[in-house]
């Protein structure tokens, strides 16, 4: 169902709005959750590692896909609330068309250079071929990853979070239960965890991208303006406008993660494994700030379209409390119980995985405060189309942590140096966003 963000209370209509999508973002991360979790208890610490290296690689491709949802999201958002259903609609085609030849051009790239990578981040011989082997399916399902983030931004630019949320529980749940079948009872190794991620991401997408077609239909536009075009140069503009940004973000997200993960590999496979289960916890509450920053983009979008313009102000103040709110059980079950948490992907026997894990928990969790604000920030601006400011605040926190890391762990002599890396780079950062969103022209309003 679709929902106009420019009415009713903002807190109410935000809280509403994004909650879906914190339960939708759980679910999508229960796939790489659940991937490592399997490898780990059922395969051994090696297929841990495997499946943990591999997924620095699979961000590059994530980092597009999510890029090509935020370019699309945010102008279908802004249409939307300006009532222009026909460009609104053009914009979706000329999203899927563009999105389509990308996704070619990054499956041939991806065979060609994923092996190059795995090496550039001193991949481990013993954990090679199952990193190689993961990748090689993984790019298969790309199509699948790309326009079922495309229909997912379609829905919430929309109002709509609460069918993608449905869509994600259903194929998470049954990735779960396919990993075990495939790994346990048809002895698949490596190969059946990412199997298993290959057909449920297939199912959610081919329902969805047909769903929001159907949505699409039923809504009607003037007669006198004819049949929306199927391609349109100037929003394909617009939308680059907002993708090549998000884009470039989320890869120089990626490369950043591949060169501290070759730092991390210099310590050794245990040391790796540890990091390997506790990032995919950290993953988790990071996706989580990141999704409903999005939510913060659809609505400032929506918002900003209609130019309702102090609702953006209540918004951004609504978001905060939303985030911290979520910020205190996630540092709480991340400071006592963390080490429960990382058994689940390991076995007692490993001491310095387990060690390694929870040291990263307790060091990162205390600033999940900090890099929520910033989450924040970013969704208004990314929202209001303001990429130079988004992209500088951004850059500046990921280059500080990859430097930081290697100086850190080189002075320090051990992988604790790459761990305290996080929290600096968070903290200037955040800095940054918050300044530049208290510049924004809708505090001028």
């Amino acid at each position: 169902m679709n929902k106009d963000l420019t009415k009713g209370d903002p807190q109410k209509v935000l809280w509403a709005f994004c909650l879906p999508m914190f339960g939708s973002i759980l679910f999508q991360q229960l796939y790489n959750i659940a991937d490592s979790l399997v490898a780990g208890k059922f395969i051994g610490e090696n297929a841990l590692a495997a499946v943990g290296n591999s997924y620095n690689v699979t961000l590059i491709f994530i980092a597009f896909a999510f890029g090509c949802n935020m370019g699309c999201s945010v102008i279908v958002s802004q249409l939307f609330g300006a009532k222009d259903y026909m460009r609104m609609k053009t914009s979706v085609y000329t999203t899927l068309i563009a999105s389509a030849l990308l996704c070619i051009l990054l499956m041939a790239a991806g065979f060609l250079s994923c092996d190059v990578l795995l090496r550039l981040m001193k991949t481990q011989e013993e954990i090679m071929a199952d990193s190689a082997l993961y990748l090689d399916i993984y790019i298969l399902g790309l199509p699948f990853l790309f326009f079922y983030n495309i229909a997912t931004g379609i829905f919430s630019a929309l109002g709509d979070s609460k069918t993608p949320f449905l869509f994600l529980a259903f194929s998470s749940t049954a990735n779960i239960v396919i990993d075990i079948v495939f790994v346990v009872t048809l002895q698949m190794g490596v190969a059946g965890v990412a199997w298993a991620t290959f057909l449920c991401q297939g199912v959610s997408c081919l329902l969805s991208v047909l769903l929001i077609l159907k949505r699409l239909s039923k809504i009607e536009v003037s007669s006198v303006q004819g049949k929306p075009s199927v391609f349109s140069w100037d929003l394909f503009r617009r939308i680059l406008a907002v993708a090549i940004p998000s884009i470039l973000q989320q890869s120089f997200i990626s490369v950043g993660n591949m060169l501290v993960q070759g730092c991390i590999n210099s310590f050794g496979v245990s040391v790796a494994a540890g990091y390997s289960a506790a990032v995919k916890l950290n993953n988790l509450v990071i996706t989580s700030f990141t999704t409903i920053g999005n939510g913060m983009s659809n609505f400032s979008a929506q918002n900003i379209g209609a130019k309702t313009y102090p609702r953006v102000k209540e918004g951004f103040r609504a978001g905060l409390k939303l985030v911290w709110t979520l910020c205190v059980p996630f540092c709480l079950l991340y400071l006592f119980l963390g080490r429960y948490l990382l058994l689940l992907f390991m076995d007692q026997s490993s001491g310095k995985a387990l060690q390694t894990g929870q040291q990263f928990l307790w060091i990162l969790s205390p600033f999940y405060f900090i890099i929520s604000a910033k989450l924040i920030a970013d969704g208004v601006l990314r929202g209001a189309g303001a990429m130079k400011q988004f992209m500088a605040a951004t850059f500046t926190d990921l280059i500080l942590r990859v430097v930081l890391a290697f100086v850190l762990s080189a002075l320090t002599h051990s992988e604790t140096g790459i761990w305290l890396s996080w929290p600096i780079g968070w903290c200037l950062g955040t800095t940054l966003s918050i300044c530049f969103y208290r510049k924004g022209y809708w505090n001028a309003h």
